[in-house]
């Protein structure tokens, strides 16, 4: 998908977003420090590496500048609300820089961290598959722990299954 003009990315990235919200927002607090294993990402981890990747990454170099990304933990906010204001803080953050592009811009190349040169609309479809990503892996966790998640696209497997017609 090419991204011609940044409000027909802004909304494909809002409906993202709010994927990624709708999961967020049944992760139980007491769960926010879980991790599968030591030494990996927690389920606040993940939310806040989302936000700091995509404010001080993306959003950067998107600008011409480098990357300032230094990690996902608990510095940057500890606690469930001040994970949830961290993620939000960072996107709003975030849409404001993205919303000042122009078409030309969006055909411009910007440099990723290993210093290779992307066209920038392709640098932000990079950003919502790195978002996807993520989201993934909180479902996954949210999964282990027997939390029931929301369906990503309004029906779960098995009521697509039974709305389908067998021929």
């Amino acid at each position: 998908m090419e991204f011609n003009d940044i409000p027909s990315f802004l909304e494909y990235y809002k409906k993202i977003r709010q994927r990624t919200n709708r999961l967020i927002a049944v992760i139980p607090p007491q769960y926010m420090d879980w991790s599968y294993k030591p030494g990996k990402f927690t389920i606040a981890d993940q939310i806040r590496h989302i936000a700091a990747i995509e404010r001080n990454m993306f959003a950067e170099t998107i600008q011409g500048n480098p990357c300032i990304y230094n990690g996902c933990g608990k510095e940057l906010a500890d606690g469930y609300d001040q994970v949830i204001s961290y993620f939000n803080e960072k996107h709003t953050e975030s849409l404001k820089i993205f919303s000042t592009l122009t078409p030309h811009d969006l055909k411009q190349k910007c440099l990723t961290p290993a210093g290779t040169p992307i066209t920038t609309w392709k640098w932000l479809r990079a950003m919502t598959e790195h978002e996807i990503h993520h989201r993934a892996q909180v479902y996954l966790y949210l999964n282990i722990l027997d939390i029931s998640t929301p369906p990503m696209f309004g029906l779960s497997s098995e009521e697509i299954i039974s709305k389908s017609s067998t021929n």
